[in-house]
């Protein structure tokens, strides 16, 4: 089973809300998950980040991979380092017409 730490969406219609959940890859956006991490509420100014540093710690030594969006923010609240590889690099491969 390939799990994951990603983002749910909950709220009203413009009004986004956040969770951060573990869940198998395989699932739904907002459908089932394993566990609740915590919440990102964006509109709010500087946006609010709360997540429980020991259940995140946990899952990841357990082997769940974050998705981008969700490595950042466990970098900003602070849960793991910042590696200087956070994304593949994007190449600009075009070929040019001669």
């Amino acid at each position: 089973m390939a799990v994951k730490m990603r983002l749910t969406r909950m709220g009203d219609k413009k009004s986004p809300f956040y969770r951060i959940v573990v869940v198998d890859s395989r699932k739904a956006r907002s459908g089932e998950y394993i566990d609740k991490i915590g919440y990102v509420d964006p509109l709010k100014t500087p946006a609010e980040i709360v997540i429980d540093a020991d259940k995140a710690k946990d899952w990841l030594s357990k082997g769940v991979q974050p998705t981008e969006t969700v490595k950042s923010y466990l970098v900003t609240a602070g849960v793991i380092e910042k590696s200087d590889k956070l994304s593949a690099p994007k190449t600009n491969d075009k070929k040019k017409k001669e």
